[in-house]
């Protein structure tokens, strides 16, 4: 496992193999797991100061990854 945080197998652990299932049946829920760990990813580079990025940067890519986040969650719950 990463140690990148806020990983989707950490945020949803009860659906980790729902998720896997959902990844290779649905190119949507795919598509949007691949983003938002592109994101996160992001994030995470910010926040260890790999890669600096001003404020508002950082605060949209939160903004887009809790969207993210809301998106898989509710096709997790379909």
């Amino acid at each position: 496992m990463s140690h990148t945080p806020h990983e989707l197998a950490v945020e949803f652990p009860a659906h980790v193999v729902r998720m896997h299932d959902l990844k290779g049946t649905n190119a949507h829920f795919a598509r949007l797991c691949d983003e938002y760990h592109e994101v996160n990813r992001a994030i995470h580079r910010a926040e260890s100061r790999a890669e600096v990025v001003t404020e508002e940067h950082e605060s949209m890519l939160r903004r887009q990854r809790l969207a993210l986040k809301d998106q898989i969650a509710t096709m997790l719950e379909a």
